[in-house]
């Protein structure tokens, strides 16, 4: 949306009229602010979204505040959607609540990506539990493709028809890749050796060639270009978690999906870190460079390489707790490169609120042969209402972000703590002066203190997002599906 948009709606002289005599300066969270005078335009601006709220959003009325209630197992079990309170306009369903889904669902991919028939869902337990599962979206049903996995995490579709998912477990944390996974099941991994068992062992392999760290945030291009973050905190002066660039030996160029694993994209290619600061011939890096343009700097040896140690050595720029990711579905379409991310952050000890942050990449051919100058720059800055965002989506069609919320708010007291994560949805940045969204709304709220939403995800149409109620107070996964996008 473009401010210059949100003016006309009114008039000049109507708003600063409205400007003049907003309302809102007795609320009690804005106490500790300066004075502006008279008035604060930016409550205004979020009268105005919220009031406008169909016209930017496709939603009647979003939610006013955070919920502090917390369900009864017997209340969730009889009616998983008790867990959730929806803005105006929107309706839930459940798609699976049972003891057969995994009781920390994390992320999700609609498979096949042409007319999906399940939702392949990755567990965030131990190699004992379930780590990849398949979801019915007709009826709900839940089948074990793999156990072996410690915190399986990500999990993408990808244009060559295979399923790549990986592990959020330090340095040791690797990606792997599956063809037909509808008619894979059982198949026992052991992390330690690196080896499958089972009838279907065939169908899946481990990607050595992206190197090792905590994965959660991935985003995979059609040729197979890859960025990914590792989820690490700074520690004694040591940067947190870097963003990584993979590059094919072969990029994929289209056709049939592949019918053989050595055939993908992902089974060789080259490593590069991100490290910003190009100015001084590019020694300008270090903290205090954590926006703007910077460079793809070159892992040696980095088949099989530890990721986390290599970011330490190389100096690359550092975040707090890197986690999800998603591509600009628009910048894609027309060749381009663009991502968004969360880093985020911690509440608790730090009121370090978190923030996501927009990577660009030139074009997809440039960045292919690492021709592009890369360049970060913030997206949105969090708060205590948004703060410690974990899982981001890019909605298709109304091209708006929606952002999960992680907080370490539903443990806290004092302060006007504990409150339950929400589910926010933000504008596209415009035209104007500044790189970041031009405004968020609330749109979903937990019902469970003991829960955190993850995993959401869009269809191709835009008009069913689909996420996960993750360790909630049944003690098993729920995924639920939000219709009524407009």
């Amino acid at each position: 949306m473009k401010k210059s948009v949100l003016y006309s709606l009114l008039g000049f002289s109507a708003l600063m009229a409205a400007v003049s005599v907003s309302a809102l300066a007795d609320d009690d969270r804005h106490d500790d602010k300066k004075s502006h005078g008279t008035s604060d335009f930016g409550q205004f601006r979020d009268q105005m979204l919220n009031q406008r709220s169909m016209q930017f959003f496709g939603i009647k009325k979003p939610l006013d505040s955070e919920s502090i209630q917390s369900v009864s197992i017997d209340t969730a079990e009889a009616n998983p959607v008790s867990m959730v309170t929806l803005a105006k306009g929107l309706q839930a369903r459940v798609v699976a609540s049972n003891a057969d889904l995994g009781a920390n669902i994390d992320m999700m991919a609609l498979y096949p990506q042409d007319n999906p028939t399940h939702l392949i869902v990755c567990n965030e337990q131990g190699p004992a539990q379930p780590g990849l599962q398949r979801v019915s979206l007709s009826d709900g049903s839940v089948e074990t493709i793999l156990t072996g996995t410690q915190s399986c995490d990500p999990v993408h579709t990808t244009a060559w028809g295979t399923i790549v998912f990986g592990e959020e477990a330090g340095n040791s944390g690797t990606i792997l890749e599956m063809i037909n996974p509808l008619q894979t099941t059982g198949v026992l991994y052991d992390r330690s050796s690196g080896t499958f068992s089972g009838a279907d062992a065939g169908n899946v392999t481990e990607r050595p060639a992206v190197g090792h760290l905590s994965f959660e945030g991935v985003v995979i291009y059609p040729n197979g270009v890859m960025y990914y973050g590792d989820e690490n905190r700074p520690s004694n002066g040591t940067a947190g978690g870097a963003y990584f660039k993979f590059i094919p030996d072969v990029p994929w160029n289209g056709g049939a999906p592949i019918t053989s694993l050595d055939q993908s994209p992902l089974a060789h290619g080259s490593v590069y870190g991100l490290r910003l600061g190009n100015r001084s011939g590019g020694t300008d890096y270090g903290q205090g460079s954590n926006t703007g343009r910077g460079t793809w700097i070159a892992v040696d040896n980095s088949y099989d390489a530890d990721l986390r140690a290599a970011a330490a050595s190389l100096k690359l720029t550092g975040y707090y707790r890197p986690e999800d990711a998603s591509a600009d579905e628009k910048a894609k379409a027309v060749g381009m490169v663009r991502f968004c991310a969360n880093n985020t952050g911690n509440e608790e000890s730090n009121r370090n609120w978190g923030e996501t942050i927009c990577i660009t990449d030139g074009s997809l051919e440039e960045a292919t042969f690492n021709l592009a100058v890369p360049e970060v720059q913030y997206f949105m800055i969090g708060n205590r209402d948004m703060g410690m965002v974990d899982n981001i989506a890019y909605q298709p069609g109304r091209g708006n972000w929606v952002l999960q919320t992680d907080r370490d708010a539903v443990g806290m007291s004092d302060e006007g703590y504990p409150f339950n994560n929400s589910i926010w949805i933000c504008l596209e940045d415009g035209d104007d002066v500044d790189t970041l969204t031009d405004g968020c709304i609330r749109v979903i709220n937990l019902n469970d203190l003991n829960a955190e939403s993850t995993g959401g995800l869009f269809d191709a149409t835009g008009k069913s997002y689909y996420f996960s109620v993750q360790h909630n107070v049944t003690g098993h996964g729920t995924i639920l599906r939000v219709d009524g996008w407009k």
